[in-house]
């Protein structure tokens, strides 16, 4: 039997290469809303909405003056959107966008915007109003004493 011949060490080079350009693009592209977890619905309590807190409950969050009727306010660290729709009724979501998982950057219009792909997400109950995204943000509850919004 004869030896098998060695490949070459341009054909190694070409192979590790084609390797990492579809390692890079397999990670770039991230995943879709078919992949998100994402709640479907917010709740309809006037100070909270349903799923699991981002951090641990009791963790006070902002002040109710610190989000503007109308708007919201992100909590980068936390990965929150804190949102009053209408004077004392406080919303929370989770910052991540629903599309590829970015984070949400501001509150603008009564619309929560995510700055990768343009979605766009009402501030009452975090439905999808433009963009990519088909699914809402996930709904974080919290709690209101007094002024002070605290996770539930």
């Amino acid at each position: 039997m004869s030896p098998m011949p060695s490949p070459s060490r341009r054909a190694v080079l070409q192979g590790a290469g084609l390797a990492a350009v579809t390692v890079g693009a397999v990670a770039a592209c991230g995943f879709d809303d078919s992949e998100s977890n994402a709640g479907t619905a917010a709740s309809s309590s006037s100070t909270s909405s349903s799923s699991a807190p981002a951090a641990g409950g009791g963790t006070e969050l902002a002040s109710v003056a610190d989000v503007p009727v109308g708007g919201g306010l992100v909590l980068k660290e936390q990965k929150l959107v804190l949102t009053q729709p209408t004077a004392g009724e406080i919303k929370a979501f989770s910052s991540r966008c629903t599309h590829m998982g970015c984070a949400v950057g501001k509150v603008e219009d009564g619309l929560i915007l995510c700055p990768c792909h343009g979605s766009k997400f009402a501030i009452a109950d975090g439905a999808p109003k433009e963009g990519p995204a088909k699914k809402p943000l996930e709904p974080t509850e919290v709690k209101v004493s007094g002024d002070k919004i605290t996770l539930a």
